[in-house]
């Protein structure tokens, strides 16, 4: 993979696994090729991350995540991944029973106290192979503030620990 495009590269194994689960491989088995493992490692990426965008794009349809989407979530990953991580892995994972309560509310907005733990998770690598960064949940309460995904990391990535200034674009939508 060269740099220059490996959006292209995501781009192709995204659309190659979208018809592997259109044609019945739902379970993503037999999905990636070894260099399809080593390319989603250099981005800081799992399968199972991958999957997830793959698995909820082809279930929901258009209120799942599009290609494009998943791709700039993607893209703010691997930033930080090379950027802040120096392209090393995090040994942490943050299980499902670290994340707030699905009912937890900062400032009347229901979620996003687990959506700040998540976004963070989502940043670092960290993800539970459970969880998943940009589920239904998630798009629910980006549609009703009117944020994209990655801009929420971008942000959540700015901010540092400063849970303030993620509410404030939560609320705002301005960074």
């Amino acid at each position: 993979m060269n740099d220059l495009t490996w959006d292209t590269s995501f781009r192709e194994l995204f659309e190659r696994c979208v018809k592997l689960h259109q044609g019945g491989d739902t379970r993503a088995v037999n999905w990636y090729t070894e260099a399809d493992k080593t390319f989603l490692d250099g981005i800081g990426y799992t399968p199972q991350e991958f999957f997830d965008f793959v698995d909820d794009h082809c279930r929901y349809g258009a209120e799942g995540p599009t290609l494009e989407t998943s791709l700039l979530v993607a893209a703010v990953r691997r930033d930080y991944f090379r950027v802040v991580q120096n392209s090393v892995r995090s040994e942490k994972t943050v299980p499902p029973s670290e994340l707030p309560p699905k009912t937890a509310a900062v400032e009347g907005m229901t979620w996003l106290p687990r959506l700040i733990v998540k976004a963070r998770a989502k940043l670092q690598g960290e993800m539970d192979p459970d969880t998943m960064y940009g589920c239904g949940g998630d798009r629910a309460f980006f549609e009703e503030h009117k944020l994209h995904p990655a801009d929420f990391l971008r942000v959540t990535w700015a901010a540092g620990d400063d849970d303030k200034k993620i509410i404030e674009f939560a609320k705002t939508g301005k960074m």
